[in-house]
């Protein structure tokens, strides 16, 4: 008897070691060597390259550490953090023993035995007691369950970091773009300057004979053309700003002020660098959310493995009851009670097994999501590297071409005031000028964003200031 005792628990504690369900594996896929317009080192750890900096604007440097540190976005992602490690207690708590207190007090009456008397007796009763439940892990249910929480924490890290990588694309791309808005402001308002005072010098050559109302009507035209084009990029321009505030947790319209100081459209003469795409793997927020994912769906296959198999729950009840009367005096009652209960499932209409099946296929999911996010972020990289490699080209271009086009508005101008050439060819390389410098800022905010694009394609920077 005294084995039999020794050995029951014994046992139950082997088969508390019992985990059913697959043990997670980090997924694989084959990757390619190098990035087609890339080289074949590896850039290693990006993620606390600060390469925004590179811009050399101690207001965007600034902007970036506010938004990081007020964004809304990133703060709710933090509190999700929170939650989850929250979740892995609630997840597990199934697998320790579970004590309630309860208790109650009761006053009553009762007639005395001879029914002539009225007398009564008063009787107060107190009553406490203690359940105790302890349900037997032994297949590892809470166990997966656990794991599973532990992999869902790592996806609300992971979806913080998320969040901050896109808060510094957004913020950094809205800020070159509202440079860039000022930039083409300020052209507009110069073509303005410079197509009023075409107007006057047709105007003045009307009043001399040399000229038609013809030729005034087209330099009106141009004038007028221009001014409608002054609002649409003020409003772009604001937007910008107000875009900037929000990314950074302030009402819009708050940096106005700041912003309206004119800077040049961000440049940067860092040299770029891709890496390998084995590094994505592990610098992408996204591609360690997805594969979080994928361990918190295979830990959820045990869970529902283990509810196929037999449960044992060890529970037990001390109750205590006092009760006292002012005639009677007092006493007092003690009891307990323990014993397991085995739940067996036996006949579910399948719903144990489909539900386990349900799972794999989650698992399987969560694996080709995982593979589609890591060709996502290749093709990503592919596509920004096949942009900033070309964007220096452009830009060279179009500033050749902005002073050929000055060039021959200067040339036509002088000749217009000699009578050698007609309005419409001022006019024609007034055009010029204003399509090309306007193309201009477009290609030097496009180089930006470009070298943007690709530092956050590669997962650069959203741990900076966090170790």
């Amino acid at each position: 008897m005294l084995l039999r005792r020794v050995s029951v628990p014994f046992v139950m504690l082997l088969l508390s070691g019992c985990v059913v369900g697959p043990d997670y594996q980090k997924p694989d896929m084959p990757l390619p060597t190098k990035f087609s317009e890339g080289s074949t080192k590896s850039d290693g750890d990006v993620t606390q390259t600060a390469w925004w900096t590179s811009f050399n604007d101690s207001q965007l440097n600034a902007y970036v550490d506010k938004g990081l540190a007020q964004n809304l976005d990133i703060l709710q992602a933090v509190e999700a953090i929170a939650q989850a490690q929250e979740g892995i207690i609630t997840a597990t708590a199934g697998a320790y023993p579970s004590v309630d207190l309860t208790g109650s007090d009761a006053v009553g009456s009762s007639a005395g035995e001879a029914a002539s008397t009225s007398a009564h007796k008063l009787t107060n009763t107190a009553t406490g007691s203690i359940p105790v439940s302890w349900y037997l892990d032994l297949f590892g249910k809470y166990k997966r369950a656990g794991e599973a929480a532990e992999a869902q924490l790592g996806q609300a890290y992971a979806s913080a970091d998320v969040a901050r990588l896109a808060l510094i694309s957004n913020l950094v791309q809205a800020y070159v773009n509202a440079r860039l808005y000022q930039e083409r402001l300020q052209i507009a308002k110069s073509n303005l300057a410079s197509r009023r005072e075409t107007l006057k010098l047709t105007q003045f050559q009307l009043d001399a004979g040399a000229s038609s109302r013809l030729d005034v009507a087209q330099s009106e035209g141009l004038v007028n053309a221009q001014l409608s084009s002054i609002p649409g990029l003020e409003a772009s321009y604001r937007a910008q700003v107000y875009s900037l505030s929000t990314l950074m947790g302030l009402p819009a319209a708050t940096l106005i002020d700041q912003m309206n100081k004119k800077k040049p459209i961000p440049m940067t003469s860092a040299t770029y660098a891709s890496g390998v795409p084995a590094d994505l793997i592990r610098n992408r927020p996204d591609i360690r959310k997805a594969e979080q994912a994928l361990a918190a769906a295979t830990a959820n296959i045990g869970v529902s493995e283990a509810a196929l198999y037999p449960s044992i729950t060890l529970s037990g009840t001390v109750t205590a009851s006092l009760s006292a009367s002012h005639l009677a005096g007092s006493n007092g009652l003690t009891s307990w009670s323990f014993g397991p209960a085995l739940s067996l499932p036996i006949f579910d209409g399948g719903a144990l097994r489909a539900n386990v099946r349900i799972n794999e296929s989650q698992a399987r999911a969560a694996y080709l999501a995982w593979q589609q996010t890591v060709l996502d972020a290749i093709s990503e990289v592919e596509t920004a590297l096949a942009k900033v490699s070309r964007d220096g080209r452009t830009v060279s271009a179009l500033r050749a071409t902005v002073a050929s086009y000055k060039e021959a508005l200067d040339l036509s101008t002088a000749s217009y005031k000699d009578g050698a050439t007609s309005l419409l060819d001022v006019l024609d390389a007034q055009r010029s000028v204003s399509s090309a410098e306007a193309d201009l800022a477009d290609a030097v905010a496009s180089m930006a964003n470009d070298y943007v694009s690709l530092n956050v394609a590669i997962g650069g920077g959203y741990a900076v200031g966090s170790k």
